[in-house]
């Protein structure tokens, strides 16, 4: 991997550099494809507060690629993604529940799934990159990361909570 920082010879940490820049660049990637899936998944939620959480986490996701923008630039790097594999497979595991589960109550468990998994993917991600953040003392980069990873939390947190309410259980 090409050198990815001018500053890099007075970073603390700085063995830790090129795996955090492959890890934005993958998280990146990670948001604008669930742009597409959070649209398909809310299109076929029969749930309103259900259809309501996936808009809102969608808008929610722009949010988090312009953050992700604005981490790029406090490191002095462009913001380039790199295809990630992860999340176009749980996406795809999103599209066969979607072609295989046609009952609504069933189907909106299953979102819930879909979408449970896709979240520990990103609070995993973004856990990972403020660590490596912090301990690379990228303050602003930090701070940019630990929101977006709270709201991620807030959204899975949000998610079971309709799981639980509303659509694993009988009405």
């Amino acid at each position: 991997m090409a050198n990815t920082s001018k500053n890099k010879q007075n970073m603390p940490n700085a063995h830790l550099h090129e795996l955090f820049v492959d890890e934005l660049r993958d998280v990146l990637s990670a948001e604008k494809l669930l742009l597409k899936g959070l649209k398909k998944m809310a299109s076929k939620a029969s749930r309103e507060g259900l259809r309501t959480a996936f808009e809102e986490h969608y808008v929610q996701t722009e949010q988090h690629i312009e953050r992700l923008k604005q981490v790029f630039a406090s490191v002095d790097l462009s913001a380039r993604a790199k295809k990630c594999k992860a999340m176009e497979a749980l996406l795809a595991e999103a599209e066969d529940i979607m072609e295989n589960f046609e009952d609504a109550e069933v189907l909106d468990a299953a979102l819930i799934s879909a979408a449970q998994k896709v979240e520990h993917y990103e609070i995993a991600s973004y856990g990972c990159l403020v660590t490596y953040a912090n301990l690379m003392e990228h303050k602003e980069a930090a701070e940019l990361l630990n929101q977006t990873l709270e709201e991620e939390k807030d959204t899975d947190a949000k998610l079971t909570e309709i799981a639980m309410e509303e659509a694993n259980v009988a009405q």
